[in-house]
């Protein structure tokens, strides 16, 4: 951590240069006694990648940056408050600490917070910035969070953990053991110091599959940011043997979007499929990915087109997590009679059609944009349509 970068000359410079190019500062001789310009370079590279995803960082003065990945890897504001609600006690360990925003917000609800970061400086910078936002009950340890636990004789309400993938795992990561921590081999020596666990995930990782993996899951919260699955939080309280409850969540500028459901219950309700009616509704990202199917159909009084559709219909327009649309027309699906319907530009969308949307722009010279939706799909008798929409 080079300390002079929080002089006020270079501060001004970082902050006035913002908006630059500024893959020039590389090229440019050096201008600040003691600081490379490849540090310079990395500082503006980073803030800049907070602007939006960690504006109280962004636009505080003296706070001191990482490297970008760091910025990249770390949790926004909106999904670390939204974690951070989900909490009560006094105290948390976040094992797994990194730039710590999670850890920031964790001491907004908490009396105190441990943050545990392997890596020497990126422990120094965090430290710093918490000092610098005025945020005085989390300690830092720049040590192996495991480490930590196994030489202290502290217990704590909570312990958060955001496992990253294996370095010696090729492609995208499905499973919890494939990631480190391996929580699933580390988890009776956690209860040890722990009642409570609050584990995130990437989106990517299989619900289903993580809950055999783990044990006492309590609840579970996907976490969307204007309709993309950011995160996935899974809570676990020792001993816990009830049904399990899944709670998604689209934050969006205005608003928050919720909807819950029993897992068990969700495996028995019996669906009732339909033909295209006035309206047509798709469930928000986060409900996608929660596989609720069932019980969004059930609590809103829809109708699905097909099992493996996951879009629904109804003759009056219903209140809906999701987008809502007004069916113009059903087309039985063809070469010539999406020809006939004369688009040059729409919205395409597919569920559960053998083509893709790339494909079938391609196929039917549809360029992307407009007031037209095109949904292609396949309904409750397994034949391919085309929902032609406007929103409603």
């Amino acid at each position: 951590m080079n300390k002079l970068l929080l002089n006020t000359g270079v501060q001004d410079f970082i902050k006035n240069n913002i908006n630059t190019d500024i893959v020039s500062v590389l090229l440019k001789k050096q201008l600040f006694e003691g600081i490379s310009q490849k540090e310079l370079f990395q500082q503006l590279e980073a803030k800049k990648k907070c602007e939006y995803k960690l504006p109280s960082w962004f636009n505080t003065t003296n706070i001191y940056y990482p490297n970008k990945v760091n910025i990249e890897q770390t949790s926004s504001e909106q999904t670390a408050a939204y974690k951070a609600k989900l909490l009560d006690g006094k105290s948390l360990l976040d094992l797994t600490g990194g730039f710590g925003v999670d850890a920031y917000y964790f001491s907004k609800q908490l009396d105190t917070v441990f943050h545990c970061e392997i890596d020497q400086e990126l422990s120094e910078i965090t430290n710093h910035n918490f000092k610098i936002l005025d945020q005085n009950n989390i300690i830092c340890v720049a040590e192996d969070g495991f480490q930590f636990l196994k030489n202290t004789t502290k217990k704590f309400d909570w312990i958060y953990i955001d496992p990253s993938r294996r370095d010696d795992v090729k492609g995208k990561v499905f499973l919890l053991k494939d990631c480190l921590p391996n929580l699933p081999e580390n988890l009776s020596f956690l209860f040890k110091k722990t009642k409570n666990i609050l584990i995130k995930t990437s989106p990517l990782l299989d619900i289903s599959q993580s809950i055999k993996e783990l044990d006492f899951v309590k609840e579970i919260h996907i976490v969307a940011i204007n309709n993309e699955v950011k995160e996935l939080l899974y809570i676990l309280e020792h001993g816990f043997k009830d049904e399990i409850l899944i709670n998604t969540i689209n934050l969006t500028k205005n608003q928050e979007v919720h909807f819950s459901f029993i897992m068990m219950v969700e495996a028995k309700i019996v669906l009732e499929h339909d033909t295209p009616k006035k309206y047509l509704y798709e469930p928000n990202a986060a409900i996608l990915k929660s596989g609720g199917f069932k019980t969004v159909a059930k609590t809103y009084k829809i109708k699905k087109l097909h099992q493996h559709s996951h879009l629904y219909t109804s003759d009056a327009l219903v209140d809906f997590p999701g987008r809502r649309f007004r069916i113009l027309e059903t087309i039985p699906y063809s070469k010539n009679r999406v020809t006939q319907l004369g688009l040059k530009k729409a919205n395409v969308t597919t569920r559960n059609f053998p083509s893709t949307v790339a494909e079938l722009r391609k196929r039917h010279k549809i360029k992307d944009g407009g007031d037209v939706y095109l949904f292609f799909t396949t309904d409750v008798n397994n034949k391919l349509i085309v929902l032609y929409c406007e929103k409603a």
